[in-house]
């Protein structure tokens, strides 16, 4: 089987509401590309780049992408470097991506998600088969509320625990008094059976700031501090000057940011999701070596549409440690029935089928490949 041609696509989905948080308060989420990879044996794939131009590693060591420029670099670079190989040997491909390429993970990910989702098809095998096997067939949504009103939270909260969500995510990092008194309220409105995790995104000023802020959050119970500061040797102070565990998203983009976090004690999870590392081969070396080190992890994520998403879900379903609820959006085209607020982030999406929602948790696709089918309709109708 070889890799013959592709068409790239720009695509902007509606959002339901602006989704922020501190290192992102003014880009829209949403404008994505979407690959389509075909081999001459007949057998498409499709891959997405969620790339965010304000997303990056910490002291960044690992550069903000767009869609401008993973078009560029998928055109001009990766795709003449592959052509013409069998799509199934991903090692190979990314050892090719890598040698014409330095960096630019997102833009090697959509291209590494199309070939797994040709190598599923080909094969019979859900991607999930291909990563290892299938651990658990759904993965807890951790509802995220972007930074917003404390009042506009707890209203989006309670519409989001009714639909299902047991666990919420408040983006912080701006205002410490918001950020306590957010916590206090969702504690005081929902009860001790919410689960409550807390995000700063790098947002906090100090280390000091950090820990005066989480140590205030603790006395209403939350079980995860996500990425309070910059860096590891940050993130490590903090680490040891609070209770609740610490985890890390930024600066946890590859198998060096995981040795690095184990070298300084910085954290004891990370967000581990298809992207960061550049795909979801790397994204297996990543949380292999992990697991060796005594981590786990979340499935996190970029706010994907459907194929992206399909991705993380099946990266989620390999992987023995991804034991904590995750940010997974629950993917519905427009009409569809599913949630419209407990992890939904956009008002319509570009496959034909709603993913599967039970219990405040997003069902693994099924079938071969990604298990999803992709709307050529609203391709053209989202397409920038």
């Amino acid at each position: 089987m070889k890799l013959t041609s592709y068409e790239i696509y720009t695509i902007e989905l509606p959002n339901r509401r602006h989704h922020t948080w501190a290192s992102k308060m003014t880009a829209p989420i949403g404008r994505h590309i979407i690959v389509r990879l075909d081999t001459d044996a007949g057998i498409s794939g499709w891959g997405e780049a969620p790339a965010g131009i304000t997303w990056g590693g910490s002291q960044m060591r690992y550069y903000g992408e767009s869609p401008e420029t993973v078009k560029h670099i998928i055109e001009q670079h990766l795709l003449p470097a592959i052509h013409g190989q069998d799509p199934r040997q991903i090692g190979l491909l990314h050892a090719m991506m890598d040698k014409a390429v330095k960096g630019h993970p997102y833009a090697k990910a959509a291209l590494d998600i199309a070939c797994y989702d040709i190598a599923g098809k080909a094969a019979g095998v859900p991607v999930y088969t291909l990563l290892g096997g299938q651990f658990r067939d759904r993965i807890e949504v951790a509802h995220s509320l972007g930074i917003m009103p404390v009042e506009q939270c707890i209203a989006e909260a309670e519409q989001a625990i009714a639909e299902g969500a047991k666990t919420i995510k408040c983006k912080t990092g701006l205002e410490p008094e918001r950020d306590i008194r957010l916590v206090r309220e969702l504690r005081e409105k929902f009860g001790e059976h919410i689960k409550i995790r807390v995000d700063g995104n790098e947002g906090y000023r100090t280390v000091w700031e950090a820990i005066e802020v989480t140590r205030a959050q603790e006395a209403f119970g939350i079980f995860l501090c996500e990425q309070p500061v910059m860096g590891a040797r940050a993130m490590a102070m903090v680490a040891e000057r609070i209770e609740t565990p610490v985890m890390a998203d930024e600066s946890a983009w590859n198998v060096d940011d995981i040795l690095e976090l184990h070298e300084f004690k910085a954290a004891s999870c990370f967000s581990c999701y298809v992207t960061k590392p550049g795909g979801l081969y790397r994204a297996k070396q990543q949380a292999d070596l992990a697991q060796t080190l005594g981590f786990y992890s979340d499935i996190g994520g970029s706010i994907e549409m459907g194929i992206g998403n399909a991705a993380n879900l099946h990266l989620g379903a390999a992987l023995p440690i991804a034991i904590l609820p995750s940010v997974t959006p629950t993917t519905r085209p427009a009409g569809a029935i599913g949630p419209e607020i407990c992890g939904s982030y956009y008002l319509d999406d570009i496959v034909t089928q709603p993913f599967g929602f039970e219990d405040g948790c997003v069902l693994v696709p099924e079938g071969p490949g990604l298990g999803i089918e992709v709307d050529i309709d609203k391709l053209e109708k989202y397409r920038v």
